[in-house]
């Protein structure tokens, strides 16, 4: 149904991705705690977005003899967007180690509610690969729109956004700028609120997760 708001949204529905946001929603939840389940939910996450990625025949060499393997097709480059998503990141990484790190910085103007950059580096292997675009949030949509829009301008062709929670507003978004770029999602919020914030949300992810609320 949501698929409305976006024509390649996927929602990961799992109990385990279910209590894991429940803990992350709940205001009492301490920082170690929100952390630890951030990086869960984002394993889980993790798992669907790369069901469908290409893998190619290798050999491997067993204790007992040679035999068929795989590997993938192309290469990976995670770029979260600073700073809510570097928790994410570092959960990427432990299930695909040989992935790239690309950064991108930004923030919002909370009087125009509009994007700001400050930061933006990539890999070399970016046009190559599974580029995943990465942020706990998706609100507004207007930092997201602009942070694909900027990996399209580096030479990115294969971009895919995570996100733990969003909203119709954000989806719309995108959905107008960007409708060739998949979305995944633990749940679809029911929207914004005057100050522009995810309702009913978890809060600011990143605040929460580096203790600074």
């Amino acid at each position: 149904m949501e698929q409305k708001y976006h024509p390649l949204l996927r929602i990961v529905d799992h109990p385990l991705v279910r209590t894991n946001l429940t803990r992350l929603r709940d205001r009492s939840t301490p920082s170690e705690e929100f952390r630890r389940c951030l990086r869960e939910l984002t394993l889980l996450m993790v798992y669907e977005v790369t069901r469908d990625f290409e893998v190619e025949t290798t050999e491997v060499q067993t204790p007992i003899e040679a035999t068929k393997g795989h590997r993938l097709t192309k290469p990976v480059v995670v770029v979260p967007i600073l700073r809510a998503a570097l928790g994410m990141a570092e959960a990427v990484l432990e299930l695909i180690p040989q992935a790239s790190v690309g950064h991108i910085g930004m923030y919002r103007d909370e009087e125009t509610r509009e994007p700001r950059s400050y930061y933006f580096k990539q890999p070399a292997n970016l046009p190559q690969a599974h580029t995943l675009l990465i942020d706990p949030m998706l609100a507004t949509g207007n930092s997201a729109s602009s942070a694909i829009t900027k990996l399209k301008e580096s030479g990115a062709t294969d971009i895919t956004f995570v996100c733990l929670l969003c909203c119709p507003e954000g989806l719309m978004t995108l959905s107008g700028a960007h409708p060739d770029v998949p979305v995944f999602c633990a749940v679809v919020d029911d929207g914004l609120n005057e100050n522009a914030y995810i309702v009913p949300g978890l809060g600011d992810a990143g605040d929460r997760y580096f203790g600074t609320v």
